[in-house]
């Protein structure tokens, strides 16, 4: 299984790469965006961009997984509703030593699931009643594991986090582009050209930025679906059940009350698939997904 150490070890490292350049990606928006305004110069735009990131951050953190659930049509259940799951749940969380999280199921014959929360005490993991019917046992176990390891890498927190950068960008692009359009960029206290030179500069960040949070937000999503994948195997010492599992889900994972503010959540893409390009995807390939376990086995 050092495989298997090694796939967790590489991705964490991408995905902390990741999420530091994306904050400091942030941080340079908000010093222009602040020198171009010159309202409060180059500190205040962070002022303003860090203040946005915190509220959204707090929204998420106490409310997201409310709102991923509700949305997602979740009900909750309990040991005597589905004892096989239930009891499946409660061993891997013993395994993994983790505290067992609230159990969902969405009223859906599609094949997902997913795990939300902000920290391992105040989580939940939903499946879809069709891939509690349609997967074998082992398979299942495989697909739980790997939700609970969202669980246990605190992805479920990280998500929350990068959801707040993006927001922040975000806002600050509107709020600079109405600034602008309405005249009220621009002061007083540099020269003339290398103030339109910074406003020129803020007016073609602010133009691309949303799309680079975005870029940046699935990257690291993509690098914590490895992660899951592995530290699922890991929990399991059972790579081939989750490949096979996602095998099966591959083409049968789309879920009408899914949305995009949710769809990075769960084990696969539940959205319908377009002809879009990779860089704008959610989840990896599953069919990388799965020659990387089949490699761990």
């Amino acid at each position: 299984m050092a495989f298997v150490y090694t796939e967790i070890s590489k991705n964490k490292f991408k995905s902390i790469l990741l999420l530091l350049f994306f904050i400091a990606f942030l941080m340079i928006f908000g010093f222009i965006i602040g020198e171009a305004t010159a309202s409060g110069g180059g500190i205040g735009g962070l002022g303003v961009a860090g203040i946005i990131a915190v509220v959204y951050g707090l929204i998420g953190y106490f409310f997201g997984s409310k709102i991923a659930l509700a949305t997602s049509g979740a009900k909750k259940i309990d040991r005597q509703n589905l004892p096989q799951i239930y009891n499946i749940v409660e061993n891997l969380c013993i395994a993994a030593g983790l505290p067992t999280p609230e159990i969902y199921i969405i009223d859906s014959q599609a094949l997902n699931a997913f795990a939300t929360g902000r920290d391992p005490e105040h989580s939940a993991i939903a499946l879809t009643r069709g891939i509690i019917e349609k997967l074998e046992s082992r398979e299942l176990e495989g697909v739980i594991a790997h939700e609970l390891s969202h669980i246990g890498n605190y992805d479920i927190r990280l998500a929350m986090l990068v959801v707040a950068l993006v927001g922040a960008i975000t806002i600050l692009s509107d709020v600079f582009l109405r600034f602008t359009i309405h005249g009220r960029g621009g002061g007083g206290r540099k020269d003339g050209r290398v103030q339109l030179a910074l406003i020129l500069i803020a007016i073609a960040l602010t133009l691309v930025a949303p799309l680079v949070a975005v870029l940046i937000q699935l990257a690291i999503s993509r690098k914590r679906e490895y992660l899951a994948d592995a530290s699922g195997a890991l929990l399991t010492r059972n790579p081939n059940a989750l490949a096979s599992a996602l095998e099966k889900i591959s083409g049968h994972s789309d879920l009408a009350a899914a949305s995009k503010g949710t769809a990075h959540l769960f084990i696969s893409n539940p959205l319908k698939k377009g002809f879009v390009s990779t860089w704008f995807a959610t989840h990896p390939p599953i069919e990388a997904r799965v020659r990387v376990l089949r490699e761990m086995a």
